[in-house]
């Protein structure tokens, strides 16, 4: 199997974002954001998924983190794409249910070729420290235009907004982990009855 690797730079006059993405890495991670908490989730994203990932980010974060939350989400749906390349051989479909206590997520992927975001995530609270929980859902638009996935995701429950967030990322990389595993049976075959994705 060819190397499912990526490097995509993007730079606007809002930022400039670089992504390295590994899809048969180990959970590596390295980040230099400037917004901690997103690290945070997309360090869950690389553990549970087993991707090794590296982004550097310069935004205009000294007037809010909108932009740099974005961007990135844009440019790690293209590293994502490019990494995938054909889709021939995987499984196409990833799935996950994840808990943190009293919070419960659900998220079902699928690399369609066609971008459809579904987003059904609220939380008890607009910010996790000095986070804008909103900018969570811009990220994930950002991803699913430029991976061309569609994506669902469901908060089942949850009390505290952390824990929802957590469980959203982990469920996240858990199902990218599924969809994107070599299935043999599928060896250099589409998985599309259309030929192409």
């Amino acid at each position: 199997m060819s190397k499912r690797q990526a490097s995509v730079s993007r730079e606007t006059l809002e930022t400039q974002i670089d992504v390295s993405l590994d899809l048969d890495g180990a959970g590596n991670t390295r980040f230099e954001t400037g917004v901690p908490f997103l690290e945070h989730m997309l360090d869950q994203v690389a553990r549970h998924g087993m991707l090794d990932l590296e982004i550097k980010a310069k935004g205009d974060v000294h007037i809010d983190d909108h932009h740099t939350v974005e961007d990135i989400g844009i440019t790690l749906g293209q590293a994502f794409a490019e990494a995938v390349g054909d889709k021939k051989g995987i499984c196409r479909y990833g799935h996950a249910y994840v808990p943190l206590d009293e919070a419960l997520s659900r998220v079902v992927i699928d690399f369609s070729g066609r971008p459809g975001l579904e987003y059904n995530v609220s939380y008890p609270r607009g910010r996790i420290g000095n986070f804008d929980v909103d900018l969570l859902g811009e990220f994930f638009q950002g991803f699913v235009n430029h991976a061309q996935v569609t994506l669902h995701i469901d908060s089942l429950r949850g009390d505290n907004a952390h824990h929802i967030a957590e469980t959203v990322f982990k469920a996240f990389g858990r199902a990218l982990r599924m969809a994107l595993t070599p299935d043999p049976r599928m060896a250099g075959i589409m998985p599309s009855t259309k030929g192409r994705l």
